[in-house]
């Protein structure tokens, strides 16, 4: 008896099981992490449209989605340029000011985000454990001049030149304002997870508007945001 040739089964969408369609959920995410909306605000938005959504609703999606669209993004970014803006900034968790690393390069790309409790050793080496990852190593890093940064730079990087004299890090510390004007409506985040998801998607939002990825590269630079999203609704 001859066998049927069983053909494997296609992966399931991230979209599989929830009542709305992709293209609302993308959108809803979009918007939040694109603008100083709070929860409600989006709810709000989309019930102009006709669509009755609830803002716990949205926070879902946000945190579900938001780092599926990273990955996503991740084979079109371009690489980071090699003199790299070192800083962390505050974030207020759960009532408790927490800190946030940032990075970003000569082009204003975000290099990466990492939101810890902690200003020590052990948090300045995950995070550049972590940008470290993204695919090349800085000739010059600057930083301001916590003690911490001298030995994990000499440990992980030590053919960068080490920079940290005074109002050299203007540029990361002026970057730090857009994030801060994305939490303003949100007063105060619940938990440190949260933090790191709408950090990360911002600087993703961020990137992709400064045309750090190769996203919507032939539209207008004011659809290029809308573009993406589209094309992240197809690979998610």
């Amino acid at each position: 008896m001859r066998r049927r040739r069983v053909r494997p089964l296609a992966p399931p969408s991230e979209f599989a099981g929830f009542r709305f369609p992709p293209e609302v959920i993308v959108l809803a995410v979009r918007w939040y992490l694109r603008y100083a909306l709070s929860y409600r605000d989006v709810e709000e938005l989309l019930a102009e449209r006709g669509l009755e959504v609830d803002h716990v609703t949205i926070y879902r999606w946000v945190q579900r989605f938001t780092p599926l669209l990273v990955d996503a993004a991740r084979p079109c970014r371009h690489r980071p340029g090699d003199r790299w803006f070192v800083d962390e900034t505050y974030v207020k968790v759960a009532g408790r000011w927490t800190y946030l690393y940032r990075a970003v390069d000569q082009y204003g790309q975000v290099i990466d985000v990492l939101a810890g409790t902690r200003r020590d050793q052990a948090a300045a080496r995950r995070f550049f454990t972590g940008a470290l990852s993204h695919g090349r190593r800085p000739v010059e890093v600057t930083t301001d001049k916590a003690p911490v940064y001298p030995r994990i730079l000499d440990e992980l990087v030590p053919e960068a030149c080490h920079v940290d004299a005074a109002r050299e890090n203007n540029r990361i510390e002026s970057d730090h304002s857009r994030l801060k004007a994305r939490l303003r409506p949100m007063r105060g985040l619940k938990r440190l997870r949260s933090a790191q998801t709408i950090s990360a998607g911002h600087a993703l939002v961020q990137n992709i508007r400064r045309g750090h990825y190769e996203l919507g590269i032939d539209t207008d630079p004011h659809a290029r945001l809308t573009a993406a999203f589209t094309e992240f609704t197809l690979a998610i």
